[in-house]
């Protein structure tokens, strides 16, 4: 989410869909009747007192600041209602996968989940947000974030995948594992590895010689335990959450992607609040952006010191320039001329 400047917009923008929206809420409520948590007023606003609870669904552990900062996220919500909306918190995928829980959000059996570069099974543009090699360090991928192309992308995903941004985090620059040093494409030969569900990401690590599948983060784990994949690529603080330590020897410094991940609510779910209540979500929302990026600050050089605890070696060896000239044309290729117009504004953001 942008900084507090264009939450006027967003809300703006919210409330107008509001008014094309279901009166029906989706969430569950704790009073256990629903005839009386749906009431609502003329205008379409929830009847007063009604307690509305939000199941939030995502990937990482108890221990990773996404978790952390969900916790502080849900805490303020409940503060800033009176107790009006609670959050429930349900990490280590125990509402599915990424694509799992945003179907869930759908089909109303879930309000919340953290997602990003996966969206654009929906959104198009969602897949700028982890192009390869299109972001210069986190203080570049901010300032797209914060500027246009950022809103166009926050656009799109409010359209097309049906998801509200509240908050977002920025991410350490996803890195590739393996069990022994890669540091140039050559080095990917036979090379079996899991990439998200992202094609681009299927096209690029093929294009630079090695050989990708789709695979749900959780089963990573075990595909590297027994033999099923050699290696996989994330930001150190999934590899440490998800301990790969246990079955990975090699950090290889590739830095092939920056990139940044939403904290999204569904539509149906935020439009069918009360102005009051829209508003004090998205004070919680900024109030946790910053709690989150505080807590990233403080704990991300932690994770490279105890990754190497843990017996990992990182590989700064890395010839980076290699990795971008192969992986450019698979870029080109897979991307709408729509899309790689987008990447070279990126990359021509100061």
């Amino acid at each position: 989410m942008k900084k507090l400047k264009i939450l006027p917009v967003i809300f703006s923008a919210m409330f107008v869909m509001s008014a094309c929206g279901s009166d029906e809420s989706s969430s569950d409520t704790k009073n256990g009747n629903n005839d009386s948590a749906n009431e609502t007023n003329d205008s379409g606003q929830e009847a007063a007192g009604e307690t509305i609870t939000w199941k939030f669904g995502h990937v990482a552990a108890e221990d990773h600041i996404w978790h952390k900062t969900a916790e502080k996220f849900s805490e303020l919500v409940s503060e800033n209602t009176d107790g009006q909306i609670e959050i429930e918190l349900y990490p280590n995928n125990q509402l599915g996968g990424e694509t799992d829980t945003i179907n869930s959000i759908k089909a109303g059996s879930a309000d919340l989940v953290i997602s990003g570069e996966t969206m654009a099974n929906w959104s198009p543009k969602a897949a700028l947000m982890a192009v390869p090699y299109a972001f210069r360090g986190e203080d570049h991928l901010v300032e797209v974030i914060e500027g246009d192309i950022g809103q166009q992308i926050e656009d799109e995903i409010v359209e097309e995948v049906g998801l509200t941004p509240l908050y977002h985090h920025t991410r350490a620059p996803r890195n590739l594992t393996s069990n022994e040093p890669i540091s140039t494409p050559e080095d990917l030969e036979d090379f079996s590895m899991r990439v998200p569900n992202v094609p681009l990401f299927l096209s690029v690590w093929e294009a630079a010689g090695a050989r990708p599948q789709v695979m749900d983060f959780t089963e990573v784990f075990t595909g590297l335990q027994q033999g099923v994949i050699d290696g996989q690529e994330n930001p150190l603080d999934l590899i440490h959450s998800a301990g790969f330590a246990e079955v990975q020897e090699y950090v290889n410094e590739t830095e092939h992607v920056y990139s940044w991940i939403y904290i999204l609510v569904g539509n149906e779910q935020f439009d069918g609040l009360s102005d009051e209540l829209k508003e004090s979500v998205l004070a919680a929302s900024e109030e946790a952006q910053v709690y989150g990026k505080e807590l990233f600050d403080e704990e991300f050089e932690n994770y490279r010191t105890e990754l190497t605890d843990q017996g990992m070696t990182f590989n700064s060896d890395v010839d980076q320039d290699a990795f971008r000239e192969a992986m450019l044309p698979a870029i080109k290729e897979n991307l709408s001329e729509e899309q790689f117009s987008i990447y070279e504004q990126i990359l021509e953001v100061e």
